[in-house]
């Protein structure tokens, strides 16, 4: 059986002092990574990052995702060697297109020539492992060559695990790696809560800040009419919501389809904290292989 890894994703919208608070929480849980979000709007993930690497000794850090449209890939260089030098070594790079961007008039020319390029250069000066987030063949073949692992930003679908692997083989078979080479991460919104109803409600409204963009790229999820409520089904294409049985088991799905790892993205609860410590205590056991 394939090793399951586990990880969490910050936003960048919280105070000062909380992300130390959750990275550290993640990593006495057992989490294996601590991801921080760059999304437009909100904070740098360098910002969240730092905090938690001065406060922990064994997850791993980065940002998913960088993109080098809002940052030089000198910058990105710089930031990522500090990252790893503040965490010990522990550093991942990630790079994607970004979001949102055209809404403040930045282009996006080229978005797998972009990545390759900044990923070569950070290469050039920095040593360390490479995550590439994407939905479409082209950014995934790249990862399929170049990268350590995949992201899937905003999934939580099993089905879309098959169909990133054979857009990773694409890319694979151009440089003479093995298709497995590359691990796929499924990261989307999640709430977890001993009220499911309750979790489900809250992440019906964070999916809703991105639903519209990623859901046009899964040829295998519908598509929910414009102005409605999400219907369940669809919801769980795209968030990690209910109880903690609920999650587990939506988690072990993801896991048996061909993921390597499942990033539970914020808010993780009704409460963060108390989100996190449910993840932690009550959801990774279920899903996790005994060692």
């Amino acid at each position: 059986m394939n090793v399951r890894r586990f990880g969490i994703g910050l936003r960048g919208n919280l105070s000062p002092g909380e992300y130390g608070r959750l990275g550290r929480l993640a990593e006495d849980l057992g989490f294996d990574v601590v991801s921080a979000f760059h999304d437009l709007g909100d904070q740098p993930a360098l910002v969240p990052l730092v905090e938690v690497a001065k406060v922990t000794q064994r997850v791993a850090l980065g940002p998913a995702c960088l993109n080098p449209y809002t940052m030089h890939p000198v910058e990105i260089a710089a930031a990522i060697a500090t990252l790893d030098v503040v965490s010990g070594g522990r550093a991942y790079l990630g790079l994607a297109k970004g979001a949102w961007l055209e809404s403040v008039g930045i282009a996006q020319p080229d978005p797998p020539k972009a990545v390759r390029e900044a990923a070569a250069y950070v290469e050039a000066r920095t040593r360390v492992p490479l995550l590439v987030g994407g939905w479409g063949p082209r950014m995934v073949a790249l990862a399929g060559e170049i990268a350590a692992e995949l992201k899937v930003g905003g999934s939580a679908n099993p089905n879309i695990v098959a169909v990133m692997r054979k857009r990773l083989a694409v890319g694979a078979s151009r440089v003479g790696r093995s298709p497995e080479a590359t691990g796929i991460v499924l990261g989307a919104v999640t709430v977890v809560d001993e009220d499911g109803a309750a979790a489900r409600r809250l992440a019906r409204s964070a999916v809703e800040r991105y639903y519209r963009l990623v859901a046009r790229f899964d040829p295998t999820a519908p598509l929910a009419a414009d102005g409605s409520e999400l219907p369940d089904d669809v919801l769980d294409l795209f968030a990690f919501a209910g109880t903690p049985d609920d999650v587990a088991r939506h988690a072990s799905e993801v896991f048996a389809a061909g993921a390597s790892r499942v990033e539970f993205g914020a808010p993780f609860g009704l409460d963060p904290g108390r989100g996190l410590l449910l993840l932690g205590e009550r959801v990774l056991p279920l899903v996790r292989p005994d060692e």
